[in-house]
């Protein structure tokens, strides 16, 4: 649950730490951005993505800022108690709870070299692990923290829909082609409507929603419960995951290399830009999660280079991704989750590796679904949680995990269109989470240091984009990119 510091834990080198951030953003909308990226062309997808890595890293920086500045008034806040412990030996210990607005009164009186001197880059260490929640409480009003819990609500709840929605579609997809009349998945130009028959007289969609119902009551439980994600579940699923990325990229390639491939994409198609972007800032989320990510790296003198190195290969496989998957298969024969393209006899002769890349999503995504749902339990917890107050047992233990499990659920009886709902996700909550939250975190913060350490306190980690300019234009980003999609999305309805 946001909002707690916690023990820093056990450390791991930059590189460990590179490895880890890389698996986080490499995650389930990497496997719709091929489709996406076919729809929208593939010079005009290119720049896309290239631009939002490039605004994400910018944002990424800015919450490294904040971590850095929360950890230094946190630490300062603790020197001043001690201070005052010395100076006054009968005087009771201060809260260590309490907020840092006392400080800066304190900090007003006090000559300015005592301020100078406490603004050491020492002080900016990050050590203590401050999740996002703990600097929204730290640096926003009380309205602000609402916000933000509001903003990271929808997103866990775009991310349960997603989940809820391609486990029961790819096990849909693999099962009714393997019962059809070609045992060897879909072949080129066959296109698929939910009313199609599967299993007897159960239609595609019947069957979807059965296989719906059956992985809800497996892993809806869950939510009611405490859940911890494993070391070795973690290594297992980044496993799999990296096996299944390579076997679809080094197909492809053989593939196109023999003469075989079917795609022709164009240069350029402003109708698929809603979902790419929408799409895009999901697949380069990682925000909410830096702070568990990289406070335990054991050094950060070279923080920011080693971010930007993750960015430049994760750019470099999100290409390598998407123009292999474009080239490979036409753009109307590409399928929301890209694994299941690679169902056809003529794409993979072994059985083995057609149902293990058309099933890849069941095993990594239902590992995922139980973590999220308890986060966004713990989530909604906290933001209507009063002071000294407990939960009566009936809401903590039936209502939170209640409204936490149905609504993504009904979104995915609803709808499987997988594209539509990344792109959906990314583009409201994706771009608060990405976008708003991380500028408004930095320039509230660059303003509380220097009320209470002083304005020459040096930052170490202080973002590169540290100009104020930068700040502004990722707000205008967002606001223009939010005003882009709804007017798609009100343009797309009244086509329709």
């Amino acid at each position: 649950m946001a909002g707690e510091i916690t023990e820093t834990g056990e450390l791991y080198s930059p590189y460990v730490g590179l490895v880890y951030m890389f698996n986080l953003i490499v995650g389930t909308g990497a496997l719709t951005m091929p489709k996406a990226f076919a729809s929208a062309g593939w010079l005009v997808s290119l720049f896309l993505l290239v631009f939002l890595g490039f605004m994400s890293f910018v944002t990424t920086t800015f919450v490294v800022e904040a971590m850095a500045a929360a950890n230094a008034q946190l630490r300062w806040k603790r020197m001043e108690n001690r201070q005052e412990e010395d100076d006054d030996s009968s005087s009771t210990a201060s809260d260590s709870d309490s907020l840092v607005q006392d400080s800066y009164e304190r900090a007003e009186k006090r000559p300015i070299l005592s301020v100078q001197r406490r603004g050491s880059p020492n002080l900016f260490e990050i050590t203590d692990r401050v999740e996002m929640g703990q600097m929204a409480s730290m640096f926003f009003s009380k309205v602000g923290v609402n916000l933000f819990y509001f903003c990271i609500i929808v997103y866990l709840y775009g991310d349960l829909a997603i989940y809820a929605a391609a486990v029961p579609f790819s096990l849909m997809q693999v099962s009714c082609s393997a019962t059809g009349n070609d045992s060897c998945g879909v072949e080129a130009d066959t296109k698929y409507n939910d009313t199609d028959l599967c299993w007897g007289r159960l239609r595609r969609v019947d069957v979807y929603r059965i296989y719906l119902a059956v992985f809800t009551l497996l892993l809806g439980p869950f939510t009611f419960f405490d859940v911890q994600k494993t070391k070795y579940l973690q290594i297992l699923t980044s496993l799999m995951r990296w096996v299944a990325f390579t076997i679809m990229i080094v197909l492809a390639l053989v593939r196109i290399g023999r003469g075989h491939g079917e795609g022709h994409p164009p240069l350029a198609d402003l109708s698929g830009v809603r979902n790419l972007f929408g799409v895009c800032v999901y697949s380069f989320m990682c925000q909410h999660s830096l702070p568990s990510l990289l406070t335990p790296v054991s050094s950060k003198r070279h923080l920011t280079r080693l971010v930007f190195l993750d960015y430049v290969l994760i750019l470099a496989f999100y290409s390598l991704l998407c123009f292999t998957a474009i080239f490979c298969f036409r753009g109307d024969s590409l399928l929301d989750m890209y694994t299941l393209n690679f169902a056809r006899c003529d794409i993979v002769s072994a059985a083995a590796v057609r149902f293990f890349l058309g099933l890849f999503p069941v095993f990594t995504i239902s590992t995922n679904f139980p973590i999220i749902a308890v986060t966004l339990r713990n989530n909604w917890k906290t933001l209507f949680h009063r002071e000294g107050g407990t939960y009566p047992w009936v809401v903590d233990r039936v209502v939170f995990p209640t409204i936490t499990l149905v609504p993504p659920v009904l979104v995915a009886f609803c709808t499987h269109d997988l594209e539509s709902l990344v792109g959906i996700t990314g583009a409201y909550a994706g771009t608060g989470i990405q976008y708003v939250i991380p500028a408004f975190l930095v320039y509230l913060c660059r303003r509380d240091t220097q009320l209470a350490l002083g304005p020459r306190a040096a930052n170490q980690h202080r973002s590169p984009f540290h100009h104020t300019f930068w700040v502004g234009f990722v707000l205008l980003w967002a606001f223009s990119c939010f005003l882009f999609v709804t007017a798609n999305i009100v343009l797309s309805e009244t086509k329709i």
